[in-house]
């Protein structure tokens, strides 16, 4: 089986301030002058390096997580080592809303897939913006409705347990102009980091991946992965075919 012609992530050329990050963030966007004066002033950025925890499981949530450059998987380990993978946060995207809310312990580990730049936003500055805001009240009614529909839609694929579908049905689920509003036709993902998110291996998601091609669902291109039909990943189903299984 021939490797795809490239597959890589690559960062843009002028990376983003925090300042402008936050700015540009879809829930800022009806925020008064003090309001987002507030949010530049408390919210802080940290460096998660490929492979390290944004925030770890049993940990009491501090921080509203924002992606201002990487990739992030939400996941959990069993006691055997086993893992699942909730959901990839591409750049744009936030997490953690239900924890703040409930002000519980964190039910899952963050973990970078990528060197990431990361947004905090302090859990006092949270709740003050909750009870001041409302188009930011509006804005998590609907992160947490997307979010509810997103967890389905997972259930669902891990069910299919069909390699092909997974890796289509991962990357349709990246696209939620809501969860993660930066993500354009073309996304950066590796097919290493694209097997951790879909349950396959690096291996099994090139396979996949050039079937879809095949298809006329993507292409495959030097700068990543070019969506050209968006609906058809949302709703692909794989024939079966038990050699690639």
């Amino acid at each position: 089986m021939t490797e795809p012609r490239f597959i890589s992530p690559s960062s843009p050329p002028q990376p983003l301030t925090l300042p402008a990050a936050l700015r540009s963030a879809i829930w800022a966007q009806d925020l008064t002058p003090e309001q987002m004066a507030r949010v530049e002033a408390d919210t802080f950025e940290t460096f998660v390096p490929k492979g390290g925890y944004v925030c770890r499981k049993g940990d009491m949530v501090e921080n509203w997580i924002g992606i201002l450059d990487g990739m992030v998987k939400m996941t959990n380990f069993s006691a055997a080592g086993k893992s699942v993978s909730f959901s990839g946060v591409p750049p744009g995207g936030w997490f953690g809303e239900g924890s703040l809310l409930k002000r519980e312990i964190l039910k899952y580990d963050a973990i970078a897939l990528r060197d990431s730049r990361i947004l905090r936003m302090p859990i006092a500055t949270f709740h003050w913006l909750l009870e001041s805001s409302l188009p930011f009240t509006r804005f998590l009614l609907m992160q947490l409705n997307e979010r509810l529909g997103q967890f389905i839609g997972m259930v669902e694929n891990d069910r299919l347990l069909d390699p092909d579908t997974r890796v289509a049905r991962c990357l349709g689920s990246m696209f939620n102009s809501h969860l993660y509003p930066g993500l354009e036709n073309l996304i950066q993902i590796s097919q290493e980091e694209l097997g951790l998110l879909s349950g396959a291996s690096r291996q099994r998601a090139n396979q996949a991946l050039q079937l879809l091609e095949k298809q006329g669902l993507l292409r495959l291109d030097y700068g990543g992965i070019c969506i050209l039909d968006l609906e058809g990943l949302r709703r692909y189903q794989a024939e079966a075919n038990p050699a690639l299984k």
